[in-house]
């Protein structure tokens, strides 16, 4: 058997301990199917270690959406995914990233997948801090910020009693009386940001902008930008673009990739690497 036909099975300790007998079917799927070599990683580090030292075997992760991120960044760091298809067991309660991109849910279909499946060159988006985005990039509306409590004051029985409390209570109205700064504050509302596609604005810091969702396109197309103004109705429809880098700039802005949240940062520029990454998912007829 050749070494390329030898499995590396890392499993992911937070699978192990949600849903251990998904991950003793998966490993017995596996197992029947190819020389399997099972790592079992205590922590990240350690998850690291046994990718990093899989020599010529090919490299099964079985765990959740984190897993899978993980797996794929570690080997982009080490610029390694154009070298290195991933198989992936979906093993956990977070999986809506590995159905976008295709991969069974069941766990007995995915071990198949594994083993009968072929390799896909899948887009992916790396930002100017060498994060990748395998799935959706969303830039939400600015979160509303909870008012200030408005302080009580002390029970007017008490008040003649002593001196002290009277001058507690002053202050306290005095205090009561002047406006919250987080109480002006704005809630929800759109946000002023620049977006840029390919060197070009398409949207500026003037129009306010409800939403921003990039994601990874396929075959050379790009990235599809959707931007939906806030200015626009409900039944408008929103703006939507190809291009193969996005540049995002304005007031402090978190963004939401793949269900992680990141920022707040004042600016950011996601690049398209195309067919950067290989994943095996079945094979189509």
């Amino acid at each position: 058997m050749a070494a390329s036909d030898q499995l590396l099975v890392v499993i992911d300790p937070v699978a192990r301990r949600t849903d251990g007998e998904s991950v003793r079917i998966a490993k017995d799927v596996l197992s029947a199917g190819a020389a399997t070599k099972v790592c079992l990683p205590e922590g990240p580090e350690e998850f690291a270690r046994a990718l990093i030292r899989r020599g010529a075997r090919r490299p099964v992760v079985i765990g959740d959406d984190g897993a899978l991120l993980r797996a794929v960044s570690l080997l982009h760091r080490r610029r390694e995914l154009a070298a290195c298809a991933l198989s992936f067991v979906p093993v956990g309660g977070a999986l809506s990233l590995s159905r976008s991109l295709g991969v069974p849910i069941g766990t007995v279909a995915a071990a198949r997948a594994v083993l009968d499946g072929a390799e896909r060159r899948l887009d992916l988006l790396v930002d100017d801090s060498d994060g990748v985005v395998l799935g959706a990039l969303r830039i939400p509306s600015l979160p509303s910020r909870p008012s200030a409590p408005v302080p009580v004051g002390v029970p007017g029985e008490e008040a003649g009693a002593r001196p002290w409390l009277r001058t507690c209570q002053s202050l306290v109205r005095t205090i009561a009386s002047r406006p919250s700064r987080l109480a002006s504050a704005p809630a929800t509302g759109p946000s002023r940001l620049r977006i840029e596609v390919d060197g070009v604005c398409v949207v500026d810091l003037d129009q306010p902008v409800e939403t921003v969702s990039v994601t990874p396109g396929g075959s050379g197309t790009g990235a599809e930008i959707e931007v939906r103004a806030a200015s626009v109705g409900a039944g408008s429809s929103p703006l939507r673009l190809l291009g193969h880098k996005v540049t995002v700039s304005g007031a402090d802005f978190r963004y939401g990739a793949d269900s992680v949240v990141s920022g707040p940062v004042r600016t950011r520029t996601w690049t398209v690497r195309e067919s950067a990454w290989g994943l095996t998912l079945p094979a189509t007829p």
